[in-house]
């Protein structure tokens, strides 16, 4: 699939952009093991989610729906999860595959899981290593990538674990087999990411203690159903928060976004830059603080990316990419080398992307530098990663020509309705016939 994105236009109105992705997953995941009925609203119904859905369902586990986001799971507790008869196919999704291995590594059963092209190309090792530590079989392709098989252990062994990166997956995926295991599981993380599975762990009554840079968790305790209602995705808002920001005589509400603080980087980076958002009607909704962001256009300006955002925003770099672009002067970003292993190399995609849109680029190891010019038009290659594919759909309004984007297939991974969305506020992307 290719979107065409034409020039100019102004983004205005109020929107909710679809559920939290991380949330979604977390939901289904901690829904299934828990005792008892958990009912989900606002679930995220993209290809990612879906899968882990799918995952489940293929345990044994009985799920109705989504159903206009509405999802209503039967627990079969701690120990209730079946072999599933085949191989587990979880598509793109990098969270799923992740998460689930440390599910797995607690159960009586060994469990496969395999991906698409642009899935079985990412580290799978990082999530190997702590799971061999305590006792769990695993093998994995050639270089550490999927497919993934874990053959489970009955007597998991606690483990402290520093995480030589900061990554929520890894951190999440040692927890949720801390369940599983004898004794106190904890992990330490060099610089903060996003506490989703803590938050929602103690949601269904499982303790779980932060000191510091540690969480940790007792296993051997079990899970109580409950209602989550998923917030907006702060990941998707981005793009609206961007385009709102870039396109003159803009402005625009995104309802009910999730600002959990290990998310909001890119709230803080556009706001650095000279962005004019607004944090409005703020609220707790199931542990996840919520609130409303106005956003208007404004002037941005070029600026040194400070190193502790980086983690707090390592989804939303490439449409922040594009507001550099926008802005006067040069930005810098650094400590990113994360990026380079996303759905796409994210650095050197984005790069050559605004590149071909006559902007100067230059990527360096760990992150880019950008000069903000005027965007033209042209033709992207995204190489099938949703982010690429919206952050050039924005880059539109700021461009002189139209914008060819190619192989925005996976938009609907993690954002299923992002054309209309786009056109409802004024942005003139559409597919491309």
């Amino acid at each position: 699939m290719d979107f065409m994105a034409n020039p100019g236009g102004a983004v205005n109105g109020s929107i909710r952009v679809p559920g939290d992705k991380s949330i979604s997953h977390r939901s289904i995941m901690l829904g299934a093991i828990a005792d008892g009925t958990t009912t989900v609203d606002g679930f995220l119904e993209g290809e990612d989610a879906l899968a882990t859905l799918n995952a489940f369902k293929a345990m044994g586990v009985n799920i109705e729906g989504p159903e206009n986001g509405r999802v209503k799971i039967h627990g079969v507790g701690r120990e209730g999860l079946k072999a599933p008869k085949g191989e587990l196919y979880v598509g793109n999704s990098g969270t799923t595959i992740r998460l689930l291995s440390g599910l797995m590594a607690g159960q009586k059963f060994s469990v496969t899981m395999s991906g698409d092209v642009s899935l079985n190309k990412r580290p799978m090792e990082r999530v190997a290593k702590p799971l061999r530590e305590m006792g769990v079989t695993v093998e994995t392709a050639e270089g550490g990538r999927p497919p993934l098989k874990i053959t489970g252990s009955n007597a998991l062994k606690a483990i402290h674990y520093d995480m030589p990166m900061a990554s929520a997956q890894v951190k999440s995926c040692v927890l949720l087999a801390g369940l599983y295991s004898t004794g106190e599981t904890s992990v330490s993380e060099p610089a903060p990411t996003r506490d989703h599975t803590e938050r929602m762990l103690r949601g269904f009554g499982y303790p779980v203690i932060r000191k510091g840079n540690t969480a940790s968790l007792v296993g051997g305790q079990r899970l109580q159903g409950m209602h989550i209602d998923v917030p907006a995705d702060i990941s998707s808002a981005a793009f609206f928060m961007v385009a709102a920001s870039i396109a003159p005589d803009s402005e625009l509400v995104l309802q009910h976004v999730g600002i959990n603080p290990t998310r909001i980087g890119v709230i803080n980076i556009l706001k650095a830059m000279g962005g004019d958002l607004t944090i409005e009607n703020k609220r707790e909704v199931g542990g996840e603080p919520v609130a409303d962001i106005r956003v208007r256009s404004a002037q941005l300006n070029g600026i040194e990316i400070p190193e502790d955002q980086v983690p707090l925003a390592i989804d939303e770099f490439p449409v922040l990419f594009v507001a550099a672009a926008c802005a006067e002067g040069k930005t810098i970003l650094r400590g990113a080398e994360e990026l380079r292993v996303k759905e796409s190399d994210r650095i050197q995609v984005m790069a050559d992307g605004l590149q071909a849109l006559g902007i100067r680029a230059e990527p360096t190891e760990d992150g880019i530098e950008i000069e903000g010019g005027q965007i033209g038009g042209g033709e992207i290659e995204c190489h099938h990663d949703h982010r690429i594919a919206m952050s050039f759909s924005v880059a539109s309004l700021r461009a002189n020509a139209p914008i060819h984007i190619r192989g925005a297939d996976n938009v609907a991974t993690s954002f299923p309705n992002f054309i209309e969305l786009a056109e409802q506020v004024g942005m003139r992307v559409e597919v491309a016939k």
